[in-house]
């Protein structure tokens, strides 16, 4: 569940395939990271890497990675 939710999060944060959406959080988060990195957005970055997954989805590792900590959070809460 946690990494088919991944996409739609990303998206509805503005992190779309067609690039950071207008007003929306991402562009908000673009604006933060560029002021503060003196007028560009570094490479490798959050937002970066954020902007990578809305554009491309996750990669095979990050889909293991995302629902391994999903599982593991799902099961701590239920208590298992």
């Amino acid at each position: 569940m946690a990494v088919g939710a991944v996409p739609v999060v990303l998206g509805a944060m503005g992190f779309t395939g067609a690039g950071i959406a207008a007003s929306s959080i991402a562009a908000k988060m673009m604006s933060a990271a560029a002021i503060a990195n003196g007028g560009g957005v570094a490479a490798g970055s959050l937002v970066a890497t954020l902007q990578s997954v809305g554009a491309t989805g996750l990669s095979l590792s990050s889909k293991a990675l995302v629902g391994s900590i999903g599982s593991a959070l799902v099961a701590r809460v239920v208590g298992l």
